[in-house]
């Protein structure tokens, strides 16, 4: 998802220069700054309704004025045209200008900047290298878990069918041993009927 734009402001050299960005670092790095100057309060987040619309309508570009002028930001301004009679107070200017921007005892809060943001990305890399981490512990855990079950209920399957497998046999058993024994009742009493009624015969002779 593309983060959203905001309007940044500063001053360089001859002109003033405006970009619409998604943040100061990018603004930053547009305007070939080369410290905070943020953090040295020469640059500033515009809430001019004009330099924002100028802007967002290029996003990403680098627009400029005169330094000091109130006119429309575009890609190629004009240079400052009243160089005359206010040219030594305009060229002070220009070089506070140009030159503030690179004052020593700024690098120092810029490095520490740069370190705690390299930091904190540190962090947060980290962070989601445990999340991830953890997510597939708890993935791998639930696969166990599932395949544990899975053992233990086709192992008690595996159980349920050796025994009535085993108990099946028996009762097999048991009907042929019924079998047996009817069909030897059967030839005992056909042998035994035949007896008796041959002696039935004979005694009503």
């Amino acid at each position: 998802m593309a983060r959203k734009l905001k309007t940044y402001q500063t001053s360089l050299g001859f002109f003033d220069l405006a970009i619409a960005a998604p943040s100061m670092k990018s603004a930053l790095e547009a305007w070939g700054a080369d410290s905070n100057l943020f953090h040295q309060g020469v640059a500033k987040q515009s809430d001019d309704p004009d330099v924002i619309a100028a802007t967002m309508a290029k996003p990403g570009v680098v627009l400029r004025r005169p330094v000091g002028s109130v006119g429309s930001f575009s890609e190629h301004a004009e240079l400052p045209i009243d160089l005359g009679g206010e040219g030594r107070q305009a060229k002070g200017t220009r070089k506070s200008a140009s030159r503030r921007p690179k004052k020593p005892r700024s690098r120092p809060v810029d490095k520490a900047s740069e370190r705690k943001a390299a930091l904190d990305d540190e962090r947060e890399q980290r962070r989601r290298e445990r999340e991830r981490a953890n997510e597939e512990a708890a993935r791998r855990k639930d696969r166990e878990r599932r395949q544990q079950a899975a053992d233990r209920a086709q192992a008690a399957l595996d159980k349920a069918k050796r025994e009535h497998a085993k108990r099946a046999e028996a009762i097999e058993a048991e009907r042929a041993a019924l079998e047996k024994k009817c069909r030897a009742e059967d030839d005992r009493w056909d042998k035994e009927r035949g007896r008796l009624e041959a002696a039935l015969r004979r005694a009503r002779g």
